[in-house]
Order: C-alpha cells, then structure tokens, then sequence
C-alpha cells in the first residue's frame, strides 16, 4: 500500500481564513449580486484568497501571533509550498501546527526536496511534547510515523513499530483520534501475512463510524464476500451503495461488476462509464485529497469501470454496440492496472459471461 499523510488536525482557533471570510461573506456576495450585476469575478476564489492574504497581513502588522500560523497554512492549502515552508520555519519554534506540517513537507517532499529522516524529526517533537498545545497533534503525528516504519521512510522499516504507532493514534475508536489510523489498520489486518480478517473488521467498523469514506466501501466488501464476519448481502450492498454517494471509487466499481454479474446491464453500462471517465475530468491525485481515499484502491475502482464499460460495448449489453470504443475503455483498463485487467478478462473467460 502507498498511503498518505495524515492532514493537519486543525485547532478550531485556526480554521482556514478562506473559508471563514467566505462562510460569513456568501450570502452577502450573493446579495450583492443579485441586486448590482456586480462582476462575478470579484467574488472568486482568487478574489477571496486575495481578500485572506490582505486581512492576515493586516493582522500580522498589528502584532496578531496566531495569523503567522494562519498565512502559511494558506499558503499550503492553495498549493503555493514553497512559500508555506518558509513562513512555517520561521514560526517553528513557536507553532506546534507549524512543526506538524513541516513534518507532513519534508517527508512528502512539497516545496522541498524529500527529507524523510528530517520529516520524522519534526513528528516526533510533537509526538514527546508535553505541551499542552501539542496535545490535539499527536494522534495524527503517530499515524505519521507508523507510516514511516511501515514504507522504511527515514527510519528502518517494521510492520510491527507501524502497527504500535497505529494503535497509539487509532486509540480504541476515539472519534478525537486518528481516523486514518483505524482505517489504515483495517487494511493492514487484511492484507498482512497471515491475515486477521475478524481485526480488519474491526477497525474499519470503528473508522467507519467515524466517519472514514474508505471504511465504509472496505466493509461494503468484507460483508459481501464474508471476510471477517458472516456473509450479508443487505448489509453489504447497503455498505458500498452509501460509500459510492459518497464518492468512494473503489465502492463504485465494485457495484459496477455486481450489476454485470446480476445482469443490470443498462445500469451496469450507464453507471461504469461515468466512473471510467473520471481521469478525463478529475486527476487521480485530486480525487484523493478529496475524498481521503488511497490512489491504488481509486485506480483499482476505475479499472473495473473501464473493464465491464468495455464489456457492455463490445457485446452490446444495456448500450449500443461499439468496438471501436471497447477497445478504448479495454486500454484504459490495461493502462490503470494491467494485472487487474488480465484476471478480469480471465475470469469471464473461465465463467462465459
């Protein structure tokens, strides 16, 4: 598994100055709209980051601590690093959040050059810390680390330290601890040597609860198969039909191939091509900011999508036949993942469907 950072916890204190100054202005903006025809593009996103950046400067100027913090977390959220990691160093020794997204930068290398040794360096200061600042960090701080152990990032690699540092952050299911954690140590049950299918069912029913998109498509499949718990076809869809509103690709897919093995093919065909388009309107990584959900299990979704997209063509099942465009969703299938593909073809092959 390739997993991600965990995103900054943010301190209720600190939450993005866009979307304060959007929230408490919206209705205004709209009202202004409305009754001048005022120029929309004031009221743009660029126009409101502009509007942030002149209020944080103002307060900085007036001797305000807090909006240091808050203009490098700016700088961060609109994907300007560099600029984000030179306020965050000057502030280092007096942010925790600072030092945390330091961690998160060097380790994944935005506006710097990758420097795990050096990102673990910063996660660790606030994992120690008995600074009462640093308490609502040091879930997420965990979790960073024990995904440091378990990629061999900047530290020796230890599935087993991975799992102790999982375990501290996941904190029995605490909503206030790391999600991400309960979530990853599901994966991790499920797919370590030898499996312990009853635990993942556990932390993902916990993460789940949580509120954790990934989760939920995890225990969507965990019921249909009978992973962990006794098989239940209810509950499972229910899991994977909730998870795919949601935006869960990799839940999307898996409905995709369970409406062309029940023989839904119109709703197979019309439902699988719009998950197959996805890349051409959203790139992968994007998807998975949005929706906190792991590349490979995206990539995974949209494969099936493209798949049995190009299966509904090719046979003209619930859709006009077209080879021409089977042959393009079949190589796009093979382009996101070739083995995943090949045992699909395989498999329908063995099965006549």
């Amino acid at each position: 598994m390739k997993l991600t950072s965990e995103k900054l916890p943010m301190n209720p204190a600190y939450t993005s100055l866009v979307t304060q100054y959007a929230f408490k202005n919206q209705k205004l903006f709209q009202w202004r709209k409305e009754k001048t025809g005022t120029n929309p593009d004031r009221y743009s996103h660029a126009a409101l980051v502009d509007k942030a950046l002149q209020l944080l400067n103002e307060r900085i100027r007036r001797g305000d601590t807090m909006a240091y913090f808050l203009r490098g977390q700016l700088y961060f959220e609109e994907g300007w690093y560099e600029e984000a990691l030179q306020q965050f160093e000057e502030i280092k020794e007096k942010d925790h959040q600072a030092i945390y997204q330091l961690g998160v930068m060097y380790y994944d290398g935005l506006g710097t050059p990758v420097n795990a040794e050096k990102g673990m360096e910063y996660m660790k200061k606030i994992v120690e810390s008995p600074c009462p600042k640093a308490r609502h960090l040091q879930f997420a701080a965990a979790y960073n680390l024990g995904r440091a152990y378990y990629e061999g990032k900047g530290v020796k690699q230890s599935d087993e330290e991975a799992e102790r540092l999982w375990l501290f952050a996941a904190d029995n299911g605490n909503p206030k601890a790391s999600v991400k954690a309960q979530s990853i140590l599901g994966l991790y049950y499920s797919t370590k040597e030898p499996k312990e299918l009853e635990k993942a069912f556990y932390w993902h029913s916990e993460a789940c609860g949580n509120g954790n998109l990934e989760s939920q498509g995890a225990l969507g499949l965990m019921y249909f198969h009978g992973q962990g718990i006794r098989q239940d076809m209810e509950a499972a869809l229910h899991c994977l039909r909730e998870a795919a509103e949601r935006g869960n690709v990799y839940a999307q897919g898996n409905l995709v191939e369970h409406y062309y093995k029940m023989k839904f093919f119109t709703k197979c065909a019309t439902f699988s091509k719009r998950i197959a388009d996805y890349d051409e309107m959203h790139d992968i990584p994007m998807i998975a900011q949005v929706t906190d959900c792991l590349p490979e299990f995206i990539i995974r979704g949209m494969t099936l999508a493209s798949f049995y997209h190009a299966r509904c063509l090719q046979l003209g099942l619930g859709i006009t036949k077209d080879e021409a465009r089977a042959k393009h969703y079949y190589s796009k299938a093979c382009r996101l993942n070739p083995a995943l593909a090949d045992e699909l073809h395989s498999l329908l092959v063995r099965q006549r469907i």
